[in-house]
């Protein structure tokens, strides 16, 4: 009689064991590398494909041509977009164009940009409400970059000298300099610069920065 006892007791005191690993286990199991996060903004990270980004506007005067189904014909390059503003066949009008760059990094972390065909986005009547649009999408600021370095090469007793900046973006750049920015960066971590600020259209959050000069 005690021996059952005893038994059950052991058998009730392994299985305890046996649960308690099982929840420890769980808690300290560590994520996978795998495992997808759920946190950000979906319609941000989903808008574009990975190393998509946001690279230039301009703005065009063209004439409409056909009109089809609610949609003008943009002369001269028979571009097609919503006619939003019922505009008519021979209207002069302003057109705001957008750009995006595919860009990847190749084994030497030098980037390769590929750049799309200009997409018609908003038509106005007048160029100064395009120049408006255009204005809050491109925006030109001066900052302080990370110096990665700089180096000089020759080539039949010249030289050329070269600065290396890391951007906002992660980006890295090499710019030629004269010898005298040459002298002034060399002891220097970090410069100042003009950049360009490119927005996306439908998420002024997501941007591309350009290097426009250097602010000193």
């Amino acid at each position: 009689m005690k021996q059952g006892r005893f038994i059950l007791l052991a058998v009730g005191l392994i299985g305890i064991i046996v649960i308690i690993w099982i929840i420890s286990t769980a808690f300290d199991k560590k994520p996978s590398v795998l495992s997808q996060s759920t946190t950000g903004n979906i319609s941000t990270t989903s808008k574009y494909a990975p190393g998509d980004v946001p690279w230039d506007y301009q703005v065009q005067q063209v004439k409409i041509g056909d009109l089809i189904d609610g949609d003008m014909v943009l002369l001269p390059n028979n571009d097609r977009m919503s006619n939003d503003q019922n505009f008519a066949t021979g209207d002069s009008i302003w057109v705001l164009s957008f750009m995006q760059a595919t860009m990847k990094a190749d084994s030497q972390g030098k980037n390769d940009v590929t750049l799309s065909q200009w997409k018609p986005i908003k038509s106005f009547k007048t160029k100064e409400e395009a120049d408006k649009d255009l204005v809050e999408l491109k925006v030109e600021i001066k900052t302080d970059v990370k110096l990665i370095g700089v180096y000089k090469t020759e080539l039949d007793s010249q030289f050329r000298y070269f600065a290396v900046v890391e951007l906002p973006t992660g980006q890295k750049i090499k710019q030629p300099i004269p010898e005298e920015r040459y002298k002034a960066f060399k002891d220097k971590k970090e410069v100042s610069v003009v950049l360009e600020e490119v927005h996306d259209y439908t998420d002024f959050d997501q941007s591309m920065a350009k290097f426009r000069g250097w602010a000193e």
